[in-house]
C-alpha cells in the first residue's frame, strides 16, 4: 500500500474528529472502498486508528500520533 493513501486517510481523520465510515472516507479521499479498507487495516495494525462499532456502522478515529523524533 502506498504511504500516500495512508497519509491521505490520516489527514481526513484529523479534520473529522467525530469519526467516519469507510464510505465517507472513500468519498472524501476520492478513491475506492478497497483502497481505503487496506489503508485502514494497515493504520489499525500500526496502532494509529481506533474503530468504534455503532449498529451496523464502524466509525474510524485517529488516535493521538506522537512524533517519534520528539523529545520528552
Amino acid at each position: 500500500m502506498s504511504d500516500a493513501w495512508k497519509n491521505r486517510v490520516i489527514d481526513i481523520l484529523k479534520e473529522n474528529t467525530n469519526g467516519l465510515t469507510i464510505s465517507e472516507l472513500k468519498d472524501l479521499a476520492g478513491t475506492t472502498r478497497h483502497t481505503v479498507s487496506i489503508a485502514l487495516a494497515e493504520l489499525k495494525g500500526e496502532g494509529k486508528i481506533s474503530i468504534r462499532k455503532i449498529g451496523m456502522a464502524k466509525l474510524h478515529y485517529l488516535d493521538d500520533i506522537k512524533d517519534d523524533n520528539a523529545k520528552v
